[in-house]
């Protein structure tokens, strides 16, 4: 069973940035697929960003281009989120998941189906 771990969230003002972390273990396939979604009160979880097994492919949702990046070390087993610009709307508690491949996988969604493990969240709260 693959296991998620996210870290880095916190309190942030407006404008300003966190880089959150997805750390993955207990490897079941040869390559995953990662992406990061958010979860705000009272609102659906939704899809922020997402990125293939060799970091060539990513995809971003509109409200986050330009402002976020997510990057990946492989040698590490670990997925980032640089989050700029940070904006009262982005708090939320930020989820990551993994989707195993045995071969490199050079697309991803940022749908929740296409994903078969989850990590436990960490909050981002924007705030004064």
């Amino acid at each position: 069973q693959l296991q998620l771990v996210e870290s880095g969230g916190g309190l942030v003002q407006p404008g300003g940035s966190l880089k959150l972390s997805c750390v993955y273990s207990g490897s079941t396939s040869d390559y995953y697929a990662i992406g990061w979604f958010r979860q705000a009160p009272g609102k659906e979880r939704e899809g922020v960003s997402c990125i293939g097994t060799s970091g060539a492919i990513t995809n971003y949702e509109d409200s986050v281009k330009g402002r976020f990046t997510i990057s990946r070390d492989n040698a590490k087993n670990t997925v980032f989120l640089q989050m700029n610009n940070l904006k009262a709307e982005d708090t939320a508690v930020y989820y990551c998941a993994a989707r195993g491949a045995r071969t490199l996988l050079e697309i991803c969604h940022t749908t929740q189906q296409w994903f078969d493990y989850w990590g436990q969240g960490t909050q981002v709260s924007v705030s004064l």
